[in-house]
């Protein structure tokens, strides 16, 4: 029994502890359950934003591709709406070109046709003259055979009479009239020979006539000084200088002669060379603008104010050939026709003495029947050996001669180039025209004055005289010749012998040289000392 009861009891229990072991395996369960709803429910929020966010990437995405995506079409449709109104603008003026042409070969045809009808009139017209020329020459004939009959007749009747043939007779009149013809003929030769030589020494002179009356042109004028304008007499103060610095260091620097005096508004700058004082009128120019005037930057501008004159020079050629219509010039014949205009020949400014032949010579060629522009180019280039830079033994002629030859000029330009003065042999009819031509043009009333061309020339002798003495840097003949400025090198000459070279100097122009009155020979030595801060 009790056995059984134990187990019974147990049996109870187990039922009774499983039971309650369901349930508490229920509760388990049911709170993981929960637990896991719960973190099912935040992964289903979490999976919902995630793709909320990435719809709404996607979304951005799209909206960008299709920004893009829409620019990049409106930006083909503009290029092709572009392209299609180009194309439609130029259909347009192609539709108006078409049009102007169709108007123009409209107007050809009309033009056609009025000349097919005038072609036609005058076809009608000439067929009636040939109609009224045949009628002429079978009337010409008709009356030819009756003088042709009728001759024979009385042909026949004098042969009859004279008791000689027809022959004959011809004969003896041929013998008669080829006499009588020759002592006429040699009458008729002698009197057109004698009208030919009149006529010829007549239109001669005419063409030079109307060739000198057709040309303009100026009168040489001596001038040795140019005139610079200042504002005031402040501006004057300081072109002066302290104690005349600034003066001395332009006159060095130039070889030129600057006069300061009473005129109000002015300076004048004197000197023989034109080169001199157009490089000395341009610096002051720019030293008073600038304001800064002293030694130092008085070397500086005119250094500066030489090389612009050399561009200038060219400049200058290049203006005077296009002016004249000359094309093709070799660039160092244009910079020596530039030279031109610093250089005089008796007085005579040589570039417009070299201008004025020119014309001369493309007027009597072009009266005469000749290569006008080929006399022309002649005419210019006639004197370019006189402003060669080197020294030369050479005439002149004869260098400009052998200058044209080297930069490739026309064989007739050259020949009348070296044949203007007779060196050589004339070969072409431009070269008796380019010596004519420049006689007329030096010759002319107003044209040179010699004075002006010796004084010149005694001044650059005696320039060269003094340049050619050993450590002599720079010559300058100033107050009209009566003094000579000589700039030494302080390295090779000493203040002793500055004294002794000024002495030698003097003497050797006693003796070489002749001149009115006594020349002043200053030599100047000046030591400068030159560091750079590095």
């Amino acid at each position: 029994m009790d056995t059984w009861l134990t187990i019974l009891a147990a049996l109870l229990g187990g039922g009774i502890g499983i039971v309650i072991g369901r349930q508490m395996m229920a509760g388990v369960r049911g709170k993981h359950e929960k637990e896991a709803e719960e973190k099912a429910a935040a992964l289903l929020k979490n999976a919902e934003l995630q793709a909320e966010t990435i719809k709404k990437e996607r979304m951005l995405e799209a909206k960008e591709k299709y920004l893009k995506l829409k620019t990049e079409f409106e930006e083909t449709t503009n290029q092709k709406r572009n392209l299609l109104l180009q194309n439609e603008s130029k259909l347009k003026q192609r539709e108006q070109q078409l049009a102007q042409q169709a108007d123009q070969q409209r107007n050809r045809e009309g033009e056609l046709n009025q000349q097919r009808n005038e072609i036609g009139q005058q076809k009608n017209s000439l067929s009636q003259q040939i109609d009224a020329l045949n009628k002429r020459r079978e009337d010409v004939d008709r009356r030819q055979q009756e003088a042709d009959r009728m001759l024979a007749d009385q042909v026949a009747q004098l042969e009859k009479i004279a008791g000689l043939s027809a022959d004959q007779a011809r004969d003896q009149l041929i013998e008669t009239l080829k006499a009588e013809a020759e002592t006429r003929a040699s009458s008729y030769i002698k009197n057109i020979v004698e009208e030919a030589k009149l006529t010829a020494t007549k239109e001669a002179k005419k063409v030079v006539i109307e060739t000198i009356q057709r040309t303009a042109t100026e009168h040489a004028i001596e001038n040795c000084v140019s005139v610079f304008n200042i504002e005031s007499d402040d501006v004057k103060g300081k072109v002066i200088g302290r104690e005349g610095r600034n003066i001395r260091a332009l006159e060095a620097a130039t070889g030129v002669e600057i006069i300061v005096d009473d005129t109000p508004e002015a300076i004048i700058i004197s000197g023989f060379d034109p080169v001199r004082r157009e490089i000395a009128r341009l610096s002051l120019h720019r030293l008073v603008q600038d304001g800064r005037i002293h030694p130092a930057r008085i070397e500086e501008i005119v250094a500066k104010t030489r090389k612009n004159i050399e561009d200038e020079i060219v400049e200058i050629g290049e203006r005077t050939v296009i002016d004249l219509g000359i094309h093709g010039l070799h660039p160092e014949l244009i910079k020596m026709v530039g030279r031109m205009r610093f250089r005089s020949s008796y007085g005579q400014n040589l570039l417009q003495h070299s201008r004025e032949v020119a014309k001369l010579c493309a007027t009597m060629a072009a009266e005469l029947g000749l290569n006008a522009k080929l006399a022309k180019r002649a005419g210019l280039l006639h004197d370019i050996g006189k402003v060669w830079p080197e020294e030369a033994e050479l005439p002149h002629a004869i260098l400009g001669m052998e200058l044209a030859k080297k930069y490739k000029e026309n064989p007739e330009v050259i020949n009348a180039i070296g044949a203007h003065h007779d060196e050589i042999e004339m070969t072409s009819m431009i070269s008796p025209i380019v010596q004519v031509c420049d006689a007329v043009s030096g010759s002319r009333p107003g044209a040179r004055r010699e004075m002006m061309e010796s004084y010149i020339k005694r001044l650059k002798e005696l320039e060269e005289l003094a340049s050619n003495f050993p450590g002599v840097t720079k010559c300058y003949a100033i107050q009209a010749g009566r003094e000579l400025r000589i700039m030494v090198d302080a390295d090779h000459v000493s203040d002793e012998r500055a004294g002794v070279l000024s002495y030698e100097i003097s003497q050797k122009i006693e003796k070489e040289m002749q001149y009115p009155g006594q020349i002043k020979v200053t030599v100047i030595r000046e030591m400068r000392a030159v560091a750079y801060a590095k």
